[in-house]
């Protein structure tokens, strides 16, 4: 909330955002990002393999599992907050 003095008139105003619009392209975002990872790990790994590079074959495995680990913690923290936006008692709570 916003107080802004007018003249002599003191004026409240708030700005309203959507927040579930919001939360919503964050979670596109994080969904993405962990797919990039997942991606750049495949590559990263056939490129170990075709150059025989063990280690740059390890590494694309790691950024592999990174980027699984990473999709499943955005899904599962995305459920428990919508569960917890649904449930009427958390929001008095809040208040």
């Amino acid at each position: 909330m916003f107080i802004r003095k007018v003249g002599f008139f003191v004026v409240e105003f708030s700005i309203m955002t959507d927040e579930k619009e919001e939360q919503k392209e964050n979670r596109i975002v994080e969904n993405l990002s962990a797919v990039g990872q997942i991606i750049v790990g495949e590559i990263e790994k056939i490129g170990g393999i075709l150059t025989a590079d063990p280690i740059t074959q390890a590494e694309g495995e790691y950024n592999i599992g990174a980027g699984s680990l990473h999709q499943k913690a955005n899904k599962n923290l995305t459920s428990i907050l919508c569960l917890l936006q649904n449930n009427s008692g958390f929001k008095k709570f809040i208040q």
